[in-house]
């Protein structure tokens, strides 16, 4: 991977960097999701809806996804618990956390898988009748809707596009970054994900195509972890004071 380098305004110019097979093909893997559901929804709407069913492949590859970014937060944790400080170690398990936690709350934590029956609140309180948060229903609004929708979208809004935009400009947003750890997305990823975003927002079957979207979300949440835009802050024994790390050319 080809180094970023410090203008002497103390901005981040990217160069040109190297993508690794795995993140090649992570955006394969997405760009023929995105084509297999033109081309079913094509050929026959039900097609389509099998392929984006419950427990189907889709859900399952959205489930891949949370569950390699959760993984590689935790990995890393181990990693760098004897290198970084406590606030970044934290920040490392809470991202891990709720990874997970969406991993489980797309398959309802194994119920269906399992054939467990949901308790009698989630039966009453869930708009599909099972044990998970996300499909609650609150004054008979989704609570998927107010907040893993709506808020959702403005959290990765301002996380794709005005945090990195500020990292590679402000030295406060620097090293308030890498003192918390925080992955941040490539310039090649937050282009494909807009490009993700608007090609599935242009299929024509609302009730279902979000169920893509998702699927690319997960995907690229794990390419953004795995592969950042700062990936010097999580390699063991890089300089952590708010700079780019050890492959770092710093001009001045």
């Amino acid at each position: 991977m080809q180094p970023p380098c410090l203008s002497s305004g103390g901005r981040i110019v990217m160069t040109p960097s190297r993508i690794s097979r795995t993140e090649l093909a992570v955006l394969l893997l997405v760009g023929l999701s995105i084509i297999a559901g033109y081309i079913l929804l094509f050929i026959d709407v039900s097609l389509f809806e099998r392929f984006t069913v419950e427990d189907g492949l889709v859900e399952w590859l959205t489930v891949f996804g949370l569950l390699l970014g959760s993984f590689t937060c935790f990995r890393r944790v181990v990693t760098l618990r004897r290198s970084r400080p406590t606030i970044f170690l934290i920040f490392l398990i809470l991202m891990g956390l709720v990874l997970f936690f969406g991993a489980g709350e797309e398959v309802s934590w194994g119920q269906r898988l399992f054939g467990i029956q949901s308790p009698e609140y989630f039966k009453e309180h869930n708009a599909q009748g099972e044990t998970n948060i996300h499909n609650l229903l609150v004054d008979g609004v989704k609570l998927n809707r107010i907040i893993f929708t709506v808020l959702l979208a403005i959290v990765l809004g301002i996380y794709i596009l005005l945090v990195p935009f500020l990292y590679k400009r402000k030295n406060w947003m620097r090293r308030l970054v890498d003192h918390f750890g925080v992955p941040l997305p490539q310039p090649y990823q937050i282009l494909a994900f807009l490009l993700m975003f608007l090609l599935v927002q242009l299929i024509p079957h609302m009730g279902k195509r979000d169920e893509i979207s998702e699927e690319g979300t997960a995907l690229f949440l794990y390419l953004i972890i795995a592969f950042p835009l700062n990936r010097d802050t999580f390699r063991p024994g890089a300089p952590r004071d708010g700079r780019p790390g050890t492959n770092t050319a710093i001009s001045r």
